[in-house]
């Protein structure tokens, strides 16, 4: 607290530590007005955050961070991380969606899933007959 300004203590010329009393009375005036702010601050922001809107943006961030951080985890190994494929990936979704191809595009997305599952479960497979 004593490094805000204003609220710092000088030092006086001859070491001694010694405050008048205007001086600690206006120090303590600081002080207050300070909490006061400190406590205002907090309930807007208390106010602000149970709003249903940021509440719900809150639990999407939540949400979109999870997956991310799981996506992250999988590409590590290869040394790929989504902040890397993100450009790619808006640009292919961009297409996708002004060519009205969302349906195929799911078929495909299913169809490549199945191929890793498959190829997932052979080398599982694979590593246990060894």
């Amino acid at each position: 607290m004593d490094n805000i300004i204003g609220l710092e203590k000088k030092p006086d010329k001859g070491g001694a530590k010694t405050d008048s009393v205007s001086e600690r009375k206006a120090r303590l005036l600081r002080q207050g007005d300070f909490y006061r702010v400190g406590i205002a601050h907090a309930k807007a922001q208390i106010k602000h955050d149970s709003r249903p809107d940021v509440l719900f943006h809150s639990a999407l961030d939540h949400a979109t961070w999870a997956v991310r951080s799981r996506i992250d985890s999988v590409l590590h190994p290869t040394g790929i991380s989504v902040a890397s494929i993100m450009p790619y990936a808006a640009t292919i979704i961009g297409f996708i969606t002004r060519r009205r191809l969302i349906k195929p595009a799911i078929g495909v997305a299913a169809v490549v899933g199945g191929v890793v599952w498959y190829l997932q479960q052979r080398r599982t497979r694979d590593a246990q007959t060894l």
